[in-house]
């Protein structure tokens, strides 16, 4: 199937729709020419910092009406994938809102170095604290813990650059422990098998978009779909040759993307 046979888009968020609070030119036009076409649109995001409603508020106050049902997350893809420990206790690393997440879910969570845990689970920390990383790397030295993170990504796009994400937190880990987390979300498929499975769409129907070869590109190579690689955020052109990770399209950004569809249409 080619572009405009496709029916579900799968959308990353900093870097490919908007950075920090400004949105991309064309992404409203591009949102509900899927809608009118018949398809559907899910943001698919590995950024575990923000709860679902944060963003909902944050793409209205944009001009963009969503839902929570219009979302999956590197929190969704670590509850599926740890629901077989949830009432183990299991110390965090993260923002309160993913606490406050997992705790609703029913897990047994804390973010005290207490003796009797049995999981750490490592998010995108933007209220990291000292103490935070010393807990873990205390919990690390034992050997009967096992240890993941929400997500591999080293930098989060900001309007002036970059700042550290979760996967630069895990390597001022590393260092001090030895110890490397198994990472969830992008690009491992699983976030992608979540947002078919609430919408019922086949893999030949899916794309996913995004401005990352090593998270957003490779999770759809991963799960099988294609892939629209823009350059709007982290990603160069450059990063193909370098990382031999092959997206199926690329576009300079939204806009262009939805321009070729309109287009072709």
């Amino acid at each position: 199937m080619g572009l405009k046979e496709k029916k579900l888009f799968l959308l990353d968020m900093d870097g490919t729709i908007y950075i920090d609070n400004k949105l991309f030119s064309g992404v409203g036009e591009f949102l509900h020419y899927i809608k009118k076409t018949g398809g559907r649109y899910i943001f698919l995001t590995n950024n575990s910092s923000k709860s679902v409603s944060a963003y909902v508020s944050k793409l209205k106050a944009m001009g963009i009406i969503t839902d929570a049902d219009d979302f999956v997350t590197s929190a969704d893809a670590s509850a599926e994938i740890l629901k077989p420990f949830r009432k183990e206790k299991m110390y965090i690393m993260g923002t309160e809102s993913l606490r406050d997440y997992f705790s609703e879910a029913g897990f047994n969570v804390t973010c005290e170095e207490e003796d009797d845990i049995k999981t750490v689970l490592c998010g995108f920390d933007r209220e990291l604290t000292y103490k935070k990383l010393e807990d873990v790397c205390r919990i690390l030295s034992k050997s009967d813990v096992r240890y993941y993170a929400t997500n591999p990504d080293l930098v989060c796009p900001a309007e002036f650059g970059y700042v550290p994400d979760c996967g630069s937190m895990c390597k001022m880990i590393e260092k001090a422990t030895g110890k490397v987390p198994t990472y969830i979300g992008k690009p491992r498929p699983e976030m992608v098998f979540l947002a078919q499975k609430k919408t019922g769409f086949r893999a030949c129907e899916t794309v996913v978009i995004g401005d990352r070869l090593y998270t957003d590109i490779a999770c759809g190579i991963n799960a099988g779909i294609d892939t629209c690689f823009v350059l709007s955020g982290e990603g160069k052109m450059a990063d193909i040759e370098d990382t031999g990770i092959k997206p199926d399209y690329v576009f300079e950004n939204i806009e262009e993307l939805y321009r070729r569809l309109k287009d072709e249409t």
